[in-house]
């Protein structure tokens, strides 16, 4: 028999072979309710798996003599309780300077006196600080900010490479703030007291930094790292914060461009938990936090670790920051994971010279806590375009195949391909785009954040619209498009085909715009490409549906993954939306992110519902469970987000009394009223059928274009942000405030060269004082006794200039100056505005204002505190 011949039976065979394959699956056709079946096979994989490993935590270890060594929950845990019982800690209050003080150097000198001193040196320093640096657009100035340093050395070490551990004990108003930061600082006090008491021996001393202004913001730690005796020996912190309580605490920083970091945390975490993606998202800026970690790095070139609670932040920064919403088990897993990250890098030869070391950025993500997986940046480079190179290599492979089995050309096969790409290129973009639809609609009826809640309500709202978007297309086509010449099983295989050409299309354009991101789309594509290489390598390939069975269990490990990772992003940006003001709508990042899940999880199984009969179904099922959760969203009490307690509605407002001083210093306004700054979407909406009466609330929009700062005493820089959004509730009887700062004139003096004018000041006020400038046209703002690149910066920081000023155990007055030049040197006219910010945070204000505060319903957390303003013109 020639070639030829042998070629041709060859042909014949395999076409009588597919034709068998054919009719088996046709057999093999499942009723349409598999289909359902099968979608809710996943959906109870998720339930049954991803949600109990992302919510386990270990058992906590009490104080028993077999547990030497080893962090102990149940010991944090009581220190824990006597720092929740001092209340709230705002910087410059008694709370905070004296009495949280004075704690936790009681609780340093308990520990001081169980250390090994045959083994280690332990230093004690209360570092009292004064500075200033530029916080966003404003100029942080503060006073008298109080530090409790730590250093425990080997015995009579001479090492000047330190590791430091960072974490804050001051408080936002009304928050106990248990969570946060309390977690983590008896988190430090107890591994400072196991690393102290213990035999096992390190190399580099340890920093234990409990600094005293982190919320206000950022202080004292820009304190520490600019000024404290020991910080120019510091080389890599841990810094530990938090934007929830009562769980795991997540790695979502590291580094910067230090990539062996990561491998330390991967060998010593016992819980890992943190993800490049995570990591990325933060520093785009898009979410409402900050941390001590962007200072050390900024002022201290520190590289490390930024790590934090980050499970319910609902109770974040309010009054429910409470002991009762930590189980010891979540002290448990920080101490565990810090205790042993420490130790490690305390032993770690690259803080010798960490530049030495400086090898770029690292991807790194946990799977379902259980291990940990790290590589450099570069490798990922290598890793995301083999893969995607592959993937695209072994679909024309497998278009091959299924010409070869059909007996038809490859031309053919090809042109059916790229129609189905097409599909899934379509299919990509709906099921991105119609949960973003949904989010932007019901925010239109003035519902957003119905989810807030409810997070199930997430299902029906994005997940189901973009499972439809995801298989719609593909399924319209196969029934438009009936194809005899090849088989049904491959005709599927071709838009699972598309989508993996898609997926690797957008991994190589990520990859190249350099996402370390890209990660996920790289291990979801990998998940395709070795079942399509072992279907390929075998018959299965071409034996009906029987590919799928090696896709279907190659595809559990990216949908566990994806489902864990994005259901991490819902859990963790929930909270935050709720805080993210009124001028976006929150629920196009969630729905994006769920969409994004949605499809890397499903992408290629919600696919396979075309095996089964009627899948049009199966998509009437998804449509009823959106509609119905939209409805429910629409219609009933199940969309309204809040909830006493456990879901809130943040209420910040200040209790305002303004007053405005004209150039002659009479008084041309005196007036007083509640300033709102609502933090969510919804804004004064949720508030309209419950107890307290907001008739005559007015945007201050207009205030705002006639007056500096809108005329109001606006807080800090995320207030001045969002000035625009400022609502203002007038009040008839005059807001009496605990005292009224002075601003007292010193002196004006006009300089030799005729042309500039200085004057001296004395602010006395409250411990939380803006002052705010604003030149006349005609002036220039020239010099002052603040920062001064800050003020010649005029691009970045063009006036009105905010000096936001704080103090902490020092009380001292204000002393300032400034000097302006014109051009003209008459310096007997208006000058300059000068606005005077008072915030007493600690007082609750007058009857009326507690009377107030007192009518708001139950679901509502207000944060407020009386305010004074007063507006001066030299």
């Amino acid at each position: 028999m020639g070639d030829k011949d042998k070629l041709i039976s060859d042909a014949e065979s395999l076409q009588d072979t597919a034709e068998r394959h054919a009719k088996l699956a046709q057999k093999l056709n499942r009723p349409w309710y598999f289909g359902a079946g099968f979608l809710l096979f996943w959906a109870m994989l998720f339930v049954s798996i991803v949600l109990p490993l992302f919510y386990r935590l270990p058992t906590p270890l009490t104080e028993h003599e077999s547990n030497q060594g080893v962090f102990i929950a149940e010991r944090a845990h009581k220190t824990l309780a006597g720092l929740a019982s001092i209340g709230t800690k705002v910087v410059g209050s008694q709370h905070n300077e004296v009495e949280t003080v004075q704690f936790l150097l009681r609780e340093v000198e308990l520990i001081k006196q169980q250390v090994l001193l045959e083994y280690y040196d332990i230093e004690i320093d209360v570092q009292v600080a004064s500075g200033s640096y530029v916080h966003w657009t404003m100029l942080n100035l503060y006073q008298g900010v109080q530090n409790i340093v730590i250093k425990l050395s080997p015995k009579n070490s001479a090492s000047e490479t330190y590791l430091l551990v960072n974490s804050h004990f001051d408080s936002k108003p009304t928050s106990p703030s248990v969570g946060d930061a309390g977690h983590m600082v008896t988190t430090i006090l107890e591994v400072l007291r196991v690393i102290s008491t213990s035999k096992q021996p390190f190399q580099h001393p340890i920093v234990f930094l409990l600094n005293g202004a982190e919320e206000n913001p950022l202080q004292a730690s820009h304190a520490f790292i600019t000024q404290h005796k020991w910080a120019k020996y510091c080389k890599v912190v841990i810094n530990l914060d938090s934007a929830g309580t009562g769980g795991r605490e997540i790695l979502f920083q590291s580094g910067p461009n230090n990539s062996w970091l990561v491998e330390y945390y991967k060998v010593s975490a016992l819980h890992p938990f943190g993800t490049t993606m995570g990591e990325e998202i933060f520093q785009t800026g898009l979410l409402p936090s900050d941390t001590d970690f962007g200072i050390f790095n900024t002022y201290g070139n520190l590289v490390g670790f930024d790590i934090a609670q980050c499970i319910n932040g609902f109770v974040y920064h309010t009054k429910y920051d409470e002991l009762d919403v930590i189980p010891q088990g979540a002290l448990q897993n920080t101490g565990d994971n810090i205790l042993n990250l420490v130790r490690a890098l305390a032993n770690a030869p690259e803080l010798l010279d960490v530049e030495a070391f400086a090898s770029g950025h690292a991807i790194f993500f946990d799977f379902l806590g259980l291990f940990f997986i790290s590589y450099s940046s570069s490798n990922g480079e290598y890793l995301n375009y083999g893969v995607a190179a592959a993937a695209i290599i072994l679909v024309f492979v497998s278009l091959w195949r299924i010409a070869a089995v059909s007996n038809v050309a490859t031309e053919d096969v090809q042109r059916w391909g790229v129609l189905l790409l097409i599909t899934q290129v379509i299919a990509f973009v709906l099921g991105l785009a119609l949960p973003i639809v949904v989010a932007y609609a019901l925010d239109k009826y003035g519902l957003a954040l119905s989810y807030y809640s409810r997070p199930i309500l997430v299902v029906g709202l994005y997940v189901c619209p973009s499972l439809v978007g995801l298989s719609l297309p593909s399924t319209i086509y196969y029934t438009l498009f009936k194809n005899p010449k090849v088989f049904f099983a491959h005709y599927i295989q071709l838009a699972l085909h598309g989508h993996a050409i898609v997926l690797a299309a957008l991994g190589i354009a990520l990859t190249a715009y350099g996402l370390r991101s890209t990660y996920v789309i790289t291990w979801t594509l990998i998940f395709y490409v070795i079942p399509l290489a072992i279907n390929l390598l075998t018959t299965l390939h071409d034996r009906g549906y029987a590919w799928t069975t090696i896709l279907k269990l190659f595809q559990i490990v990216p949908f566990l993954y994806n489902g864990y990772l994005f259901y991490t992003f819902v859990v963790v940006l929930t909270p935050m939306m709720g805080r993210y003001g009124t001028a976006t709508n929150p629920d196009l990042i969630v729905s994006a992110l769920t969409a994004l899940g949605t499809i890397l999880s499903m992408g290629f199984l919600i696919l396979l519902v075309n095996m089964f009969r009627r899948p049009s179904v199966v998509f009437g099922i998804l449509l009823g469970v959106s509609a119905l959760t939209i409805y429910g969203a629409l219609y009933t009490d199940i969309g309204f987000p809040y909830r006493p307690k456990t879901n809130v509605e943040r209420v910040n407002y200040l209790q305002v009394h303004r007053t405005f001083y004209e150039y002659d210093g009479t008084v041309s306004r005196d007036d007083s009223g509640y300033m709102f700054q609502f933090q969510d979407r919804r804004g004064p909406t949720a508030l309209q059928n419950s107890n307290v009466d907001l008739t005559g609330l007015v945007s201050l929009e207009a205030d705002c274009e006639k007056y500096m700062m809108c005329g109001v005493p606006l807080y800090d820089h995320r207030w001045v942000k969002s000035r625009l959004t400022t609502m203002w509730l007038p009040r008839e009887q005059p807001i009496e405030t605990p005292s009224r700062p002075t601003l007292k004139l010193l002196s004006k003096t006009v300089l030799p060269d005729g042309l500039t004018v200085r004057f001296e000041f004395e602010l006395t006020g409250p411990d939380h004082t803006s002052v705010f400038l604003q030149p006349y046209a005609d002036v220039t703002l020239s010099r002052w006794s603040f920062l001064q690149s800050y003020l010649e910066n005029t691009t970045t920081y063009p006036p009105p200039y905010h000096i936001y000023f704080s103090y902490g155990i020092i009380t001292t007055p204000l002393n300032f100056f400034f000097e302006l030049k014109k051009s003209n040197g008459d310096f007997n006219v208006e000058l300059i505005e000068v606005g005077v910010a008072a915030h007493f945070l600690e007082s609750v204000g007058d009857e009326g204002s507690v009377e107030f505060a007192n009518s708001f319903p139950s679901y509502a957390a207000v944060v407020q505190w009386p305010a004074s303003y007063q507006r001066y013109i030299y």
